[in-house]
């Protein structure tokens, strides 16, 4: 098989094994998959967009990230797994929002929410916390990826600081770099050092959100001029708010379901993680 940066485009893989390939920054669109032995693939951040799976076998198969219009046997079961999702979790009502004072109150709830977790956190070994499971971030890097969701969507595209970074921000894997925004993967604070920081940037959300008016949130923000992340451009004020509730949401998910394997790890005193440090 080629190697990194090679273009095959078009070529037809026919009776050959490929298990154990590696496709990093692929484009796949339009590919076709007949007979394929799919058993224990592992996809990442991936664009399903339009895809069609026919005559296939789903056993055993976990899917985690946003789901809509998935149909399977002609059922659409992204209602369904909404209404499970939101009966397994009442709270998740809250962060759909209309107003401000359902914005205030979606708040409230995130930082409650992660008050409890940031003590679950406290409770382990330190070197844990720095742990991937199953190749996820570590619940550090998680943190550091929130504070710069909030640096992007918050203090840049909504305060106008056009470098709002601090040397901690962690970026999603898939970004593009850009001059002059961090991107450290090496790096290693302590959860008091990391923590820090979150509550920090929380407590800029927090002032946003207790500002709002109606006027305020059906608004759109005023573009920074500087190149950066996100682009120099206007935002609906609301749909910057909502990018910030889902993040702290699904990662603080991620982060509850990693301590817990964590904490069985640091009880049973030894590493269930990829790596400890």
């Amino acid at each position: 098989m080629g190697g990194v940066e090679s273009d095959p485009g078009g070529t037809r893989f026919e009776r050959v094994d490929l298990s154990g390939a590696r496709f990093e920054r692929a484009d796949l669109s339009g590919a076709s998959f007949h007979l394929v032995d799919l058993r224990d693939v592992r996809v990442h951040q991936a664009l399903l967009q339009g895809a069609v799976l026919r005559g296939v076998e789903l056993v055993d198969v976990a899917i985690d990230g946003e789901v809509a219009g998935l149909t399977i046997n002609g059922v659409d079961v992204a209602p369904l797994v909404e209404a499970e999702l939101d009966r397994r979790h009442p709270e998740r009502a809250k962060l759909r929002p209309t107003d401000p004072d359902g914005f205030r109150e979606a708040w409230e709830l995130i930082e409650g929410l992660w008050d409890a977790t940031f003590e679950r956190a406290r409770q382990l070994d330190p070197e844990l916390l720095h742990a991937s499971v199953d190749g996820e971030w570590s619940f550090i890097q998680t943190q550091r990826h929130l504070v710069f969701a909030t640096d992007a969507w918050v203090r840049r595209a909504m305060l106008g600081d056009p470098e709002p970074w601090d040397a901690l921000d962690l970026p999603h894997d898939t970004f593009r770099e850009l001059p002059g925004v961090p991107r450290d993967l090496e790096a290693r604070p302590s959860l008091d050092e990391v923590l820090a920081l979150r509550r920090d940037r929380m407590a800029s959300v927090r002032w946003v959100i207790e500002g709002l008016t109606p006027e305020r949130l059906s608004a759109h923000t005023t573009p920074v001029t500087e190149p950066g992340y996100p682009e120099p451009e206007s935002f609906p004020v609301e749909a910057c708010l909502r990018c910030i509730l889902s993040e702290e949401w699904h990662h603080r998910g991620y982060a509850e379901r990693d301590l817990a394997v964590l904490t069985t790890s640091d009880r049973a005193g030894s590493p269930a993680a990829d790596e400890a440090g």
